[in-house]
């Protein structure tokens, strides 16, 4: 069977204790459901960074992540407009510094 050329979006939430993240979340799974017919969910993963002076912050982080019909090299420009909103919208729900949105080709054997 050939295989299809995809483009997957993930989106890294940090996990925060405040209902402002839960809610962004949910708006991204709401989001990828209604827009790709679906998405996938992992919470708790292990975040780390460097801060400032050289101190390493860990953090659990949730990814949002789903796989969407259109052919990633045929839809860039669409795909990076479309995640350039989804990071927008992020940073201005929250109070990070920046939200970290993957995109890349994935083939799936239809």
């Amino acid at each position: 069977m050939p295989l299809s050329k995809r483009a997957r979006i993930e989106i890294y939430i940090p996990e925060r204790e405040t209902s402002d993240y839960a809610l962004l979340e949910n708006v991204f799974e709401q989001e990828f459901l209604h827009t790709f017919g679906g998405c996938t969910v992992i919470r708790n993963i292990k975040g780390m960074y460097l801060a400032s002076e050289k101190r390493t912050e860990v953090e659990p982080v949730s990814l949002v992540y789903s796989d969407t019909p259109f052919d990633f090299d045929e839809h860039f420009d669409e795909i990076a407009e479309y995640t350039d909103d989804l990071r927008q919208a992020a940073l201005e729900a929250s109070d990070e510094e920046s939200i970290l949105i993957v995109v890349h080709e994935i083939f799936h054997s239809l």
